[in-house]
């Protein structure tokens, strides 16, 4: 065999022998059947028909968890949707302890979010959404802690309602905010009786307040173009009135 020939022999048993492991990866090397060696990134030697190995991917993955339907605690029926990044931990276990971890992980997940949303009432899946999140995530890391799987986060994307239900939510709120509207108009009418009894108490305690204040409202009306003009008597002016007629009478009987 001259040197060229050897030379690609060399080539065809490096080509046969070497495997790469990417930056990524962690190769799983089994020999004859059995867990050897966890090879790091790089180009690895592995024994042909004696060794295989499997490359697994630690990168974080993204698993889109399709739509759910749900009944929740108080009996509507609604359909959510979800979406969980995880990301390998220990590559032997991914590959020794279950068979395929990605098919496990989204099965594991829609279990778990039926399970979660159906026990809780549809005004908590509303306005809680984060914290439901975070028990689908606690639950679901858990249980794949012996895969060598860790949970990074799990998101509650969409949740659909019937129109009906939606109708009656509409209803609902549209109430609320009738109700609000009546509460905050009556609490005006009260500050503003309060504040009137001030200001008539204020004016009772003054002599003469009350025809000042009565001037200045007719010095108000004087610059509007309405030629009308309704005049209340101060009622110190009738005081006065009466206690004339009173001096009034008194002289006269004495006379």
């Amino acid at each position: 065999m001259d040197f060229f020939g050897v030379i690609v022999l060399v080539i065809v048993v490096l080509v046969i022998l070497l495997r790469e492991v990417k930056q990524y990866e962690r190769g799983v090397v089994l020999t004859m059947g059995r867990f050897t060696s966890l090879r790091s990134p790089g180009w690895t030697f592995i024994i042909p028909v004696f060794q295989t190995i499997e490359k697994v991917d630690l990168r974080v993955k993204a698993v889109d968890v399709p739509d759910q339907k749900v009944i929740t605690r108080d009996n509507v029926s609604a359909s959510i949707n979800a979406v969980i990044y995880y990301k390998v931990s220990d590559a032997a276990k991914a590959v020794l302890e279950v068979e395929n971890f990605q098919f496990a992980v989204s099965q594991l997940a829609q279990t778990t979010m039926r399970n979660i949303v159906g026990g809780a009432e549809l005004d908590e899946v509303l306005a809680e959404r984060d914290k439901l999140s975070e028990r689908i995530q606690a639950i679901i890391d858990a249980e794949t802690d012996a895969w060598g799987i860790r949970v990074e986060n799990v998101e509650l994307k969409d949740f659909f309602l019937p129109d009906d239900m939606e109708r009656t939510i509409a209803k609902q709120a549209e109430a609320e905010r009738e109700r609000r509207s009546v509460i905050i108009k009556a609490e005006g009418e009260v500050a503003a009786a309060e504040n009137m009894a001030k200001a008539a108490k204020m004016l009772s305690e003054s002599d003469g307040a009350l025809h000042l204040r009565t001037l200045q409202s007719l010095n108000d009306l004087s610059s509007d173009q309405s030629n009308t003009v309704v005049f209340a008597t101060p009622i110190e002016v009738l005081r006065a009135f009466e206690g004339w007629n009173q001096y009034v009478s008194a002289k006269t009987k004495q006379e």
